[in-house]
């Protein structure tokens, strides 16, 4: 039809013109012009006599640049860098044609693709290992690359590809540069062409002279795994979810690498900070009432309507249905749920095959929010705190308090209330299940055989901790100047010995100022000794979070003579010295003015009794309770130097002053926020690095740190500490994402340890800087700060 109407309106057109070109009219000119348009219209709608149509074709192939003798970029910290192509295989072209063929409708269409494989370096020395990857721009999944990574060893092998194209004879190895590798680079995605790739580098500061200044990955041996809530957080397959208007979405894939959070974020652990060898693994409950006797432990879910079918939420020995919603504030959770039992599981032995140990860290959050209307057990306020510490569960009416009931045989039933009645017989493994059979109470003992049970399932852990941080259970007192709360930890330790055997070590992480005593009204109890001596308890655990540093900004500062917070000096004479050791400050009064007074034993000479710090002297000296002033003849059951210490928890914050007292943290939305003394809340880094450093250099000191000649080992097992913390969701998408992860916000001036593990110190840059450029005497004692990122780029120095 179109060559008809076509060629007639060419020849209507043609005739206007009028004469003759070769002797043809123009109205034969125009209707042929006409006819043969119209026919390439009616061809491709009619189809027979179809064109064939090709697609994808390049006519020219364009890389990114390569030169010899151009200069590779060197970096520290965290950097972004394009690749210098240092080799690149010839393109191979994929053909496939579809449709076509005779009588066919449809043309025949051929598509070409191709692929090339390349290698790119991307800066001089040694990385930690490259992180994020970009394309024209994008960030892409780091898995879609068929990706090898040479971390510019000066021991690194040729690679495989490069050998196969050049043989091996003829392939270098690039020791001392970082380079990868990209086998068969898939170019449809990117328009027939190379894009422009740049990769997240991650290098510390190099060279003998460097080397004598720590960073984090020289630091961290363990770390502690939070937040310990959301409901398929640890879960290491893909898992959706359905909500209650029938939409499912990915729940725990939050990042372009595609890949769950939990192994986004272990992978980044492993490469970031390889040293790190030991993992606690924190999984919480919820407690709803600081009077124990109200306060029940039960798992909670988000959402009771929105489920998954990859993973059924199951925890506790129930299912969504029969779980409580944790409480919202303005339509949204205030933490994230408990882990479903199988997503621990996957988490326990990712953990274990990617060859860390695994300390299982059960955690009691507590969950109250303003307007609650519970007694407080503190004070006559008819409101309890928001959020509060696990540590201040106590007795209705706190101990000291007019009307307690401390001391009494009422607080012993008051604390079997708080522990519950399950037994080890309660709990059936049906399957991949945890069932729970026993009397209907959410007692903490509930909350402790589960997991005992469930890490078993998981095929056992390195460590088991019953529980953490109950300081103010623990000090409850019951008839006869006992300590109950001890006794059913006892209790305790003993039924998770018989679920996990004797493979496992067993603990409780007593809080700093728990772990040594208890001190009141002239009494001195060490009442913990009768769990720490248990044949079942295996460490005395100690969430370590003692104070570094007693620094002040403005002119009444008794430590300026050290010069800065930040001196390594005074940081170290502070691990086993200062508040704590040498003084203490009787008021908050007392503190704002540094009215400091002497830790004395005028009476029997055992300054150490007093002393939070003195680890090595309560470790290794007999104990001897104090009741009515009197020293008891006859010792506890401790036995000196019997078991290590472990530090269960010990950490800093990113902000300023922070050592002064590195428990502080600020979260807005928790009674308990608070900045450490002294501070401005500004963020800094620098100062969680010192303190670990600090840290770190103090127990490693064999000076510092005796052997026990009972279990032959050092005092302060360090490889088995945990610095708090790193986040399973992983970075930067945690903390940026704050309308899915409200937390992020407190990310500024927290504690952890993602994105800050990679920053560089400054004296280590220059450092290597100066042994590279021959600069001799290079003092970098009183340099302080971090390099997050610093590139030196080509064209900024020579090719050498």
């Amino acid at each position: 039809m179109a060559t008809i109407l076509l060629s007639a309106a060419g020849a209507a057109l043609g005739a206007g013109f009028g004469g003759t070109v070769l002797g043809l009219s123009g109205a034969v000119i125009g209707r042929a012009a006409g006819a043969a348009f119209g026919r390439l219209i009616d061809q491709r709608i009619m189809g027979t006599g179809s064109e064939a149509v090709e697609t994808g074709r390049m006519d020219r192939f364009q890389i990114m640049g390569a030169g010899y003798g151009a200069p590779i970029a060197r970096c520290w910290g965290r950097v972004r860098l394009p690749g210098q192509v240092i080799w690149a295989s010839p393109f191979t072209k994929i053909t496939a044609t579809s449709g076509g063929g005779k009588g066919a409708r449809r043309p025949s269409v051929t598509s070409y693709s191709y692929v090339v494989s390349l290698a790119l370096a991307l800066c001089e020395g040694e990385i930690l290992g490259i992180g994020r990857i970009w394309a024209d721009g994008d960030e892409i999944a780091p898995k879609k690359l068929n990706l090898s990574v040479y971390t510019g060893t000066e021991d690194q092998l040729p690679d495989p590809v490069l050998a196969a194209h050049l043989g091996l004879e003829h392939t270098p190895s690039y020791r001392g540069i970082a380079y990868v590798v990209i086998e068969n680079l898939e170019l449809s995605s990117f328009g027939n062409r190379v894009p422009q790739l740049s990769f997240e580098v991650m290098r510390r500061g190099q060279g003998s002279e460097a080397e004598t200044i720590p960073d984090f990955q020289d630091c961290i041996r363990g770390v502690a795994l939070i937040p310990g809530t959301g409901e398929y957080s640890l879960a290491t397959e893909r898992v959706s979810q359905t909500d209650e208007f029938g939409l499912s979405r990915p729940v725990n894939v939050n990042s372009p690498s595609d890949e769950p959070d939990l192994v986004t974020s272990l992978a980044q652990l492993r490469r970031e900070l390889p040293n790190c060898g030991a993992v606690s693994l924190v999984v919480s409950w919820f407690g709803n009432d600081l009077r124990c006797t109200n306060c029940e432990v039960r798992p909670k879910v988000e959402a009771a309507a929105a489920e998954s079918h990859q993973m059924p939420w199951r925890a506790g020995g129930i299912g969504r249905t029969q779980a409580l919603e944790v409480p919202r504030r303005d339509g949204q959770s205030i933490y994230g749920g408990t882990p479903a039992d199988a997503s621990v599981i996957q988490a326990i032995k990712a953990i274990r095959d990617g060859g860390q140990s695994v300390m299982f860290y059960p955690f009691v959050m507590m969950d109250q929010l303003a307007g609650n209307a519970l007694p407080n057990p503190y004070s006559d306020i008819d409101e309890q705190p928001i959020m509060p510490w696990r540590g201040r569960i106590t007795l209705p009416i706190a101990p000291g308090r007019a009307g307690t009931i401390d001391g009494t045989l009422e607080a012993e039933l008051a604390v079997a209330k708080f522990f519950g009645e399950a037994a080890v017989s309660d709990f059936v493994e049906v399957g991949e299940e945890i069932h729970y059979t026993g009397p209907d109470d959410w007692g903490f003992r509930r909350f402790i055989l589960h997991y005992a049970h469930l890490c078993r399932m998981a095929g056992g852990v390195d460590a088991f901790c019953i529980g953490s941080e109950l300081r103010g259970i623990t000090q409850i007192r019951g008839a006869n100047r006992s300590f109950p709360a001890v006794n059913a930890l006892i209790e305790l330790a003993a039924d998770v010995r018989s679920i996990l055997g004797d493979e496992t070590k067993i603990s409780y992480a007593a809080d700093w100022s728990e772990y040594f005593g208890f001190h009141r009204d002239g009494n001195v109890f060490f009442h913990l000794d009768p769990l720490w001596a248990n044949k079942n308890i295996d460490f005395v655990g100690i969430d370590n979070y003692m104070p570094l540093s007693d620094w002040r900004d403005g002119p009444l500062n008794l430590d300026a003579e050290w010069g800065s917070i930040y001196s390594i000096d005074y940081l170290l004479s502070n691990v086993c010295g200062g508040e704590g050791y040498d003084w203490f400050y009787g008021s908050e009064d007392a503190r704002t003015k540094q009215q400091r007074t002497p830790i004395e034993d005028t009476e029997h000479g055992e300054d150490w009794v007093f002393r939070y710090k003195d680890l090595s002297s309560w470790w290794s000296q007999q104990h001897y309770n104090r009741i009515d002033g009197v020293r008891q003849e006859t010792p506890t059951n401790w036995i000196p130097a019997s078991k290590p210490l472990r530090f269960t928890e010990y950490g800093c914050a990113a902000v300023d002053n922070a050592s002064n007292e590195p428990n502080k943290f600020v979260d807005n939305y928790s009674s308990e926020s608070s900045l450490p003394f002294g501070s401005n809340g500004a963020r800094d880094d620098f100062i969680q690095l010192q303190y670990y450093s600090a840290i770190q250099q103090y127990w490693s000191d064999p000076k510092n740190n005796p052997v026990s000649e009972i279990y032959r080992a050092s005092m302060v097992d360090l490889s088995n500490s945990y610095a708090w913390a790193w986040d399973a969701r992983p970075y930067p998408d945690f903390p940026r994402n704050s309308t899915l992860w409200a937390d992020g916000l407190n990310y500024h001036a927290g504690h952890w340890l993602n994105g800050r593990s990679t920053s560089s110190p400054l004296g280590r840059v220059i450092a290597e800087i100066g042994q590279s450029s021959e600069v001799v005497n290079n003092d970098q004692s009183r340099l302080y700060g971090l390099t997050y990122g610093y590139i030196v780029r080509p064209e900024q120095f020579p090719c050498r």
